[in-house]
């Protein structure tokens, strides 16, 4: 029932919206910050916020907003995050992760890794449903954000794209997976690889590759190295 009750939090359409916003970030959200977001006043920005609270999906804290400390730094001011618990509601009751944990133990056991990558791979080429790659990086985060990845723009590390400008990357602040990946991460990690290689293709502008990083999901996505200059 608690799984319940946390859902039906997000009915109201503005406590949805802070949430949404809250999630998407990938940070500590001030009550200021997410008010003007979702267009509410801040006091009941933070009513919701509380709401979101004591449902189990956010985690609030406190710290200084300015960055500074001592003396006139101000008060902490309250912040929040995406809880990391995980909400689902099935009904009739289903238990589809102790069943998706005992196939990767099974597979573990018996060093089926290749033939796991491999059937991810092909699933991904049928989820893509055509022969041509993805086009890019904006559509691989269309892409990606489908299948409930959460993926977001960074700078690339110690890479240059056109012109001298700093390469990006797409990474993903959600692993479809995780239940199962903290418990058999090589495992489901080559999976998750392999499975988007074939929905993003691996001869197009963009290419999936492991780049582990803790909090986030095991792969990143960048230009292909025929394509980033």
């Amino acid at each position: 029932m608690e799984d319940i009750d946390a859902i039906a939090a997000l009915q109201d359409p503005v406590r949805r919206r802070l949430y949404e916003y809250v999630a998407a970030q990938g940070r500590e959200v001030g009550r200021n910050e997410a008010a003007e977001a979702a267009g509410v006043a801040r006091t009941l920005a933070a009513h919701h916020l509380d709401r979101l609270t004591e449902a189990g999906l956010l985690e609030s804290g406190s710290r200084r907003l300015t960055g500074r400390s001592g003396p006139g730094a101000g008060r902490p001011a309250k912040v929040y995050t995406r809880t990391r618990t995980e909400r689902a509601v099935s009904l009739p009751a289903r238990d589809y992760r102790t069943a998706a944990e005992l196939l990767a133990e099974a597979a573990e056991q018996a060093g089926l890794d290749a033939g796991l990558c491999e059937a991810a791979r092909r699933r991904g080429e049928s989820l893509r449903g055509s022969t041509v790659p993805c086009g890019g990086l904006e559509e691989a985060m269309e892409t990606l954000a489908a299948r409930g990845y959460e993926p977001h723009l960074e700078e690339a590390e110690d890479a240059e794209g056109e012109n001298g400008a700093p390469a990006r990357v797409v990474r993903m602040r959600n692993c479809p997976f995780h239940a199962v990946a903290e418990r058999f991460p090589p495992l489901v990690c080559g999976m998750n690889l392999a499975l988007l290689e074939g929905l993003l293709g691996t001869d197009g502008p963009v290419r999936a590759r492991m780049d582990a990083r803790p909090g986030e999901c095991c792969v990143v996505v960048e230009p292909s190295k025929n394509n980033s200059h």
